[in-house]
């Protein structure tokens, strides 16, 4: 009986010290970042958040264990420039492909 106390203990511990690593109003984009953090062995926790409080409305927070958090920080930043990189990119293409591909050359 002393054992299951000490997980309980230990399990109550560990969600006392998560901490959110990133608020949203995008469900999507929450749990894009849950599968992003999943996949680099991070674990992660999805919490519905009222805002109201600090003038917002609701948000989602991306939550994880405070010894995780600037590893977590490092790969959503890295994730986000990387997105941010191949937006940029495909929107020029996009600007390229459309002046000179219907041009009449007669």
């Amino acid at each position: 009986m002393a054992k299951h106390r000490k997980k309980t203990q230990k399990s109550q511990a560990r969600l006392q010290e998560l901490v959110a690593v990133a608020f949203t109003e995008d469900a999507e984009l929450a749990r894009d970042y849950e599968t992003l953090l999943k996949n680099n062995d991070i674990p992660v926790i999805i919490k519905q958040e009222d805002q109201s409080a600090q003038g917002g409305g609701k948000g989602i927070a991306v939550m994880v264990p405070e010894d995780f958090l600037d590893e977590a920080h490092v790969i959503i930043e890295s994730q986000d420039a990387y997105d941010d990189f191949y937006d940029f990119a495909l929107e020029e293409e996009d600007e390229d492909f459309d002046s000179d591909l219907f041009e009449d050359e007669l």
